[in-house]
């Protein structure tokens, strides 16, 4: 897609200004078993386009669930890094779908792997990633980290405290997290805010260990909320959504 030249851009409203948005494979499927259904893609897509048009600074981490799971083809008996590779390169997949939902929307987009396949994206480097951002852009980061062993979750958290994002928001199909499953277990319990260290030693599922310490360590909160909610996205940047906050709240804007 060819630049345009750059408009200035409106104030974000809520107390949030650079967020990485972290969507799992799974939630591209919409009402299918397997693969990309491009209607949900085409409304994610609308909602992250509000929030550019509104100010905010997105970056995307999109699993791969939806078309290969490396831990699942590993237990399988096919060799964990060769899966890992797999699922590293569906990721790809679907940062190309999301970009192409995004574009067709305006909104100026690139994605970024971390292994290198210059034909279909660019290479990750971090400067370049922040300069896109602070142009408008939405930069989508694929292929994890580019090593196998560690999780789309790991490398959002990764790229969250590499980007000097102000959130880590995490789009899932609950409005929040709970102490169980709330589909299976009705009286489960939703939380409003949790730390970073009771998400770990309640083993609640927010994200894997390794990405919520990197959380800690950087003390930048984790927002949980639901992605199917049609303009939930904006409504937590603004601060008044529904949510869970794993870490520190955020200030109140002025």
């Amino acid at each position: 897609m060819t630049d345009q030249p750059a408009k200035p851009r409106p104030a974000p409203s809520g107390p949030y200004r650079r967020v990485l948005l972290k969507i799992s494979g799974e939630a591209l499927m919409g009402d299918q078993a397997y693969g990309i259904d491009m209607g949900t893609a085409e409304r994610i897509a609308e909602e992250v386009g509000a929030a550019v048009a509104a100010g905010y600074e997105l970056c995307l981490v999109i699993g791969g669930g939806n078309i290969f799971r490396g831990l699942s083809a590993a237990a399988k008996g096919m060799d964990r890094a060769a899966a890992d590779y797999m699922g590293m390169l569906a990721t790809v997949m679907n940062a190309l779908a999301m970009q192409t939902a995004l574009e067709r929307r305006g909104v100026q987009t690139r994605v970024q792997s971390a292994i290198p396949m210059t034909t279909v994206c660019e290479p990750y480097i971090r400067r370049r990633a922040v300069r896109h951002m602070e142009k408008g852009r939405v930069v989508i980061f694929a292929a994890g980290t580019g090593n196998p062993f560690f999780t789309t979750d790991t490398a959002a958290a990764l790229r969250a405290a590499e980007m000097g994002c102000d959130a880590l928001f995490k789009g899932t199909q609950v409005d929040g997290v709970y102490s169980a499953d709330p589909k299976t277990h009705p009286d489960a319990e939703r939380y409003d805010q949790l730390d970073y260290l009771d998400v770990i030693a309640r083993d609640l599922k927010v994200m894997d260990a390794s990405a919520v310490t990197l959380m800690r360590d950087n003390q930048i909160p984790i927002v949980v909320f639901d992605i199917n909610r049609s303009g939930g996205l904006a409504d937590v940047l603004d601060g008044h959504g529904l949510c869970t906050v794993v870490g520190p709240k955020p200030k109140k804007t002025s």
